[in-house]
């Protein structure tokens, strides 16, 4: 994750931000099913990146479609301390990836207000195949493996900040 300093800042200014100590942290994955191989990319890039923070309990729960996912991590919120939210919703002939997409990012914005949890949008929203294939393979630019980063720094930020 890349963290730049903060212009206008001193050295010795104190600025509170999250690690990716994860060891404590109760993490649950909602990953869409749809586009099934990028899915399957960003869980394992999510996966590695848990592994690297040394987060243990993790649950995975799959749902059909993006559409679907705030539903179910408002519901994982009550047992999690972040929710990492997957899937691939690529552009079409209609109008439906507007709309998915936009109510998609709309329902995990508000579980995350609604229930004060780092709720992570790692849902991808390309216009091609290959820009969601290419967010989703193994590398350092994989979608799951930066929002599942996110996710444990979230949960470290949050729990300074009580």
């Amino acid at each position: 994750m890349k963290h730049n300093h903060v212009k206008g800042l001193e050295p010795n200014d104190t600025i509170i931000k999250g690690d990716l100590d994860g060891k404590s942290y109760k993490i649950s994955i909602v990953v869409a099913s749809f586009n099934g191989d990028i899915a399957q990319g960003l869980l394992e890039g999510a996966l590695k990146a848990l592994d690297e923070c040394g987060t243990t309990d993790i649950k995975i729960i799959e749902t059909d479609g993006a559409f679907e996912i705030p539903l179910i991590a408002k519901q994982c919120a009550n047992f999690s301390d972040a929710v990492v939210c997957l899937g691939a919703v690529i552009k079409g002939d209609t109008a439906h990836f507007d709309h998915v997409s936009h109510e998609c990012a709309r329902g995990i914005q508000d579980v995350m207000i609604e229930t004060g949890k780092p709720i992570i949008f790692g849902v991808l929203t390309t216009y091609t195949d290959f820009q969601a294939k290419e967010r989703s393979l193994p590398d350092s630019f994989n979608e799951g493996y930066e929002a599942a980063n996110t996710a444990i720094s979230m949960c470290s930020l949050l729990k300074q900040l009580v």
